[in-house]
């Protein structure tokens, strides 16, 4: 793959700071298999690149960040579509924002929902527009993760406030979940790119490779979590097949409220 290659995401280089843009503001950024392609892609070229210190992840437009998997697409061909392995690789673009050796930014400039909202909670730093949402959504449309989405967020959040946004699939503002720990900082819409800017020239000024250390230090501490991960999403393999997570979907495509009530 290259850089002119790429259709969902934007890749892009500004003084030492790489901007990764899911770029699909048509389905609110949610992602498809060629989505985390291209995003392991760009997180990859911003890694190989001696001139990048610092990557910031955010959203097309200023409705979303990210709204997790596309549920459309899902729903048309039971899928999220075809990739370059054959594989759906959102585990290992989860091990690749862990990995890369450089401070990862989430601008969050929107909803940050599902898959999306545990993107932005693998980040380094979050940064928020105050418009911003966040919530899981897995209970809702028959899905779940139960990897680095739910044990890593029960270690920034605590364990209830985990189980809460978990179990509720509530809608949060920035300025909560900046309260609760989740968020760094919150500023308006307008402002939140400079802000990133600021932050990334604040750690460009830094040792790249005492930043390195520290972060694989930090990550070291949660790395068990990975394996959980892994058998997570295998048993979300078998799970999205059943008439129950069917209906999550089903009940998604068609804007209505699911009807679990025969599955308990």
């Amino acid at each position: 793959m290259k850089a002119e290659d790429l259709s969902d995401v934007r890749y892009e280089v500004d003084r030492g700071l790489a901007w990764v843009i899911i770029d699909r503001p048509q389905r609110m950024n949610a992602f498809r298999a060629r989505t985390v392609d291209e995003l392991i892609w760009a997180f990859k070229a911003a890694w190989a690149d001696r001139q990048v210190g610092v990557l910031c992840l955010t959203g097309a437009g200023d409705r979303a960040f990210c709204s997790g998997g596309d549920q459309k697409q899902r729903q048309e061909t039971g899928d999220y579509g075809p990739s370059e392995s054959g594989l759906f690789e959102i585990e290992n673009f989860h091990r690749v924002i862990r990995e890369v050796p450089k401070p990862v930014i989430a601008a969050v400039n929107g909803v940050a929902v599902g898959g999306g909202h545990v993107l932005h909670v693998l980040c380094d730093i979050t940064i928020a527009a105050d418009h911003a949402r966040f919530g899981q959504a897995g209970p809702r449309v028959g899905s779940f993760d139960a990897g680095f989405g739910t044990a890593y967020l029960a270690r920034i959040l605590g364990e209830k406030r985990a189980r809460e946004v978990w179990y509720l699939c509530r809608l949060y503002d920035a300025a909560t979940m900046e309260r609760w720990g989740l968020v760094n900082r919150v500023v308006p819409a307008a402002e939140l790119r400079a802000e990133v800017r600021r932050w990334a020239d604040e750690m460009l000024e830094k040792s790249p490779t005492a930043l390195r250390v520290l972060k694989h230090s930090f990550n070291a501490d949660s790395e068990s979590v990975a394996g959980l991960g892994t058998m997570a999403f295998d048993t979300l393999g078998i799970f999205v097949e059943t008439e129950e997570a069917r209906e999550g979907v089903e009940a998604f495509a068609e804007k209505r409220p699911p009807d679990f009530s025969k599955f308990r």
